[in-house]
């Protein structure tokens, strides 16, 4: 394998930055948090850096049962690990979208998103000591900022303080205990209401007051708080601290459910053009997988590796950047444009090999798989 240059990975002619607009996206995970929460990892097929502030949100864009739904979702994942980003659903009785999400969305389906925005984040908030609020599925936007933190090797001094109704119901519990046992300036406490028959339970009961505050964080007075939850957990934290007087300047809160019209409205006019661009006539190129005996029509510069997955093949990938050459395939015939970053040899190029993840179609083209 030819030596990785890092200068040329980093070259943005070969890797894009993520920019709020319309995307099509792939979801490339699916993972069960609870019983009723589940997070959804999205990529794609090209070098892309999903960069975002940590606690921003996307708005999905999707088609059920024939109608156009609109709905918004903060980014769970952290812009430390950049070519994906994930978000984490609560599955709520009634609730169209999240219920559809949970019974349809899995490995491999493409939806579009758009975003990432919001004011809510804490690079634009910048402090030495944080006190991260959440309660149920709020956790999302402090969880994304404190991954940030902890995967940045951050020395800010992070309180991290969860309200849950039963230990079954913690997100993300096995990842919040392991970074409190790897950095000292990480400190968790975990909340629940009520505990289950013959749940054990060492951590605190009930729901978060002033008196609960003082244990978990002395100095609170002194730390920039970060709180996102239910309307009545945030009510209530906003009057706790009030009521202790406590400089709300330094008070941040995001409601999940709760996104700005602008945003929306933004959103939909994005929608609504690409919708009309989706009515123009395409340029179309026939790609075929010779041993599988499958071909299928797809747009004029597609990657390679989409193009196997819109005809019901997949090829297997692992870094998805032209680094580590596990989609290389042959190109028996046909008209491709490559831009790979170390992951395959020029004896190999010029036997005909490709990576897939990082080769656009350019013509009628022929693949050895």
């Amino acid at each position: 394998m030819s030596e990785f240059n890092t200068s040329d990975f980093m070259n943005p002619m070969m890797t894009q930055t993520w920019s709020n607009g319309r995307h099509l996206v792939r979801c490339v995970k699916v993972i069960a948090e609870t019983h009723d929460v589940t997070t959804f990892t999205f990529g794609m097929n090209q070098p892309v850096l999903f960069f975002f502030k940590p606690g921003q949100f996307v708005t999905l864009e999707l088609d059920i049962d024939g109608e156009r739904l609109m709905r918004s979702y903060t980014i769970s994942s952290s812009p430390s690990i950049p070519y994906s980003f994930s978000i984490t659903v609560k599955k709520v009785p009634g609730g169209k979208v999240s219920n559809w999400l949970h019974e349809n969305l899995k490995s491999g389906d493409q939806i579009a998103v758009h975003g990432p925005v919001g004011q809510f984040n804490g690079m634009d908030f910048p402090a030495e000591k944080v006190l991260l609020l959440s309660g149920g599925v709020g956790i999302t936007p402090v969880m994304s900022m404190a991954r940030w933190w902890f995967d940045t090797d951050s020395d800010v001094d992070m309180v991290f303080a969860h309200s849950t109704r039963t230990p079954n119901d913690i997100i993300y519990a096995r990842e919040l205990e392991y970074m409190s046992t790897r950095v000292d300036n990480f400190k968790l406490h975990l909340i629940c209401e009520h505990t289950e028959i013959g749940q054990a339970w060492g951590g605190y009961r009930g729901y978060l007051n002033l008196p609960m505050l003082g244990l978990i964080a002395p100095d609170f007075q002194e730390r920039e708080v970060f709180c996102c939850g239910p309307q009545p957990y945030m009510s209530a934290v906003k009057a706790m601290l009030q009521e202790a007087g406590f400089d709300m300047d330094r008070y941040h809160e995001e409601s999940f459910g709760e996104t700005p019209v602008k945003d929306v409205e933004r959103a939909e006019k994005h929608a609504d053009e690409a919708e009309i661009e989706a009515q123009e006539p395409k340029e179309l190129v026939e790609v075929r997988f010779m041993e599988s005996g499958t071909s299928t029509a797809v747009e004029l510069g597609i990657n390679l590796n989409e193009a196997a997955a819109e005809a019901g093949i997949n090829i297997a990938k692992a870094c998805g950047v032209g680094i580590c050459g596990a989609c290389r395939v042959k190109v028996i015939s046909g008209e491709y444009d490559m831009q790979q970053n170390g992951g395959i040899t020029d004896e190999e190029i010029a036997q005909g090999y490709v990576l897939s993840c990082c080769t656009q179609v350019q013509g009628d083209i022929e693949i050895d798989y």
